[in-house]
């Protein structure tokens, strides 16, 4: 396995680099969520350099705590890449940190609203210019008492098949552990670990033009899925289950979007 900060390294000359503003805020972020992460948990990392060095990449994680988020881009920063997160749009109405997203170009989700589209617009003009989205189909932090991953929103579909980019399932275990939101429990000691693995880029080509016919979609969303599951459940050592959980009991391959 290649190490996270030898592979930063190999890519030094392709790595991507923020413009104007941006570089402050990345540098920023960086020396407050490399050091935090740091002492949170030792985060093992496999799969990493199927993160491509350059061009479009859509990377599709399991959602556990509102850590993931500052875990995730730590881990997707030492393969050489910026990643553009879908966050809560109310996120941007916080005083500095609305710079932060700015600068360092997030996308904002505008659930329930008129501009509910806009934020896959966004991520879809992202790709268009050869960035790395991170997305979590949950939709939110999962409500399956195990930590497994919800019935699955369609958006992820809607950007994998717009676009011909790899689209690589990863999955992360451990953040959980550090903070629950649902108990409201926040456990910095004794430090955790935190387990990320990346897989194999998904095969589309069956699917490929496909992005508006509805049972396409539901299934590369199931696929795409499918395929976080497994590897959670090979870095938990567990069996995962056979179906996603769904609090309100829909059948999977909801058709709500990003």
């Amino acid at each position: 396995m290649t190490e996270p900060k030898s592979l930063r390294c190999q890519r030094r000359q392709t790595s991507e680099k923020a413009q104007g503003m941006g570089k402050f805020w990345l540098g920023l972020t960086r020396g407050v969520f490399y050091p935090l992460t740091a002492a949170l948990a030792r985060t093992e990392v496999t799969g990493l350099e199927r993160i491509p060095a350059e061009g479009p990449a859509l990377l599709v994680f399991n959602h556990v705590s509102h850590l993931d988020p500052i875990f995730d881009a730590v881990t997707v920063h030492r393969a050489g890449r910026v990643p553009r997160f879908l966050a809560k749009n109310t996120l941007w109405n916080v005083p500095v940190l609305k710079s932060v997203l700015v600068g360092v170009e997030q996308i904002p989700v505008y659930r329930g609203t008129a501009d509910a589209r806009k934020s896959l617009r966004d991520a879809h003009d992202a790709l268009q210019h050869g960035k790395t989205i991170v997305i979590y189909p949950d939709g939110t932090i999962t409500k399956d008492p195990d930590g497994w991953p919800m019935t699955p929103k369609v958006g992820v579909a809607r950007l994998a098949l717009a676009h011909d980019i790899p689209v690589i399932p990863a999955a992360r275990w451990g953040t959980r552990d550090i903070y629950d939101h649902y108990e409201k429990k926040f456990r910095p000691f004794p430090r955790k670990i935190v387990r990320i693995a990346f897989g194999e880029p998904l095969d589309l080509s069956a699917y490929r033009g496909m992005e508006h016919d509805t049972h396409a979609l539901r299934d590369v969303t199931h696929l795409a899925m499918t395929g976080v599951r497994d590897l959670l459940g090979e870095i938990r050592g567990e069996q995962p289950p056979t179906e996603f959980y769904s609090s309100a009991r829909k059948s999977r391959g909801d058709d709500g979007e990003a």
